[in-house]
């Protein structure tokens, strides 16, 4: 599998709406996607964003897709920062 992980902040008011904008998203078909996560780092207004693909070419192609461009503006503008990215491979845990 491969994915990416994002920290940014999200505007107090925009919490609800980034879950809300984040689970519509979800529902789109997208090749090689396998789920995503939403993490509220300890009640504060950082969140942890986790996206999971089948394998590398899949996300690739997915970021390269301008519909995924469109998806981001509208999930971006709910935030306060830009979000730091992390894209890699992913294994599971053995325990």
């Amino acid at each position: 599998m491969y994915g990416t992980v994002a920290r940014t902040r999200v505007k107090p008011e925009n919490r609800e709406k980034l879950r809300e904008t984040l689970a519509a998203q979800d529902a789109a078909a997208v090749p090689g996607y396998v789920t995503a996560y939403l993490l509220w780092e300890n009640d504060s207004d950082v969140a942890w964003m986790f996206a999971v693909f089948e394998d590398r070419a899949s996300y690739d192609r997915n970021a390269d897709d301008p519909a995924q461009n469109e998806r981001y503006v509208a999930y971006r503008a709910l935030m306060e920062e830009e979000p730091d990215w992390h894209d890699g491979e992913i294994e599971q845990g053995t325990g």
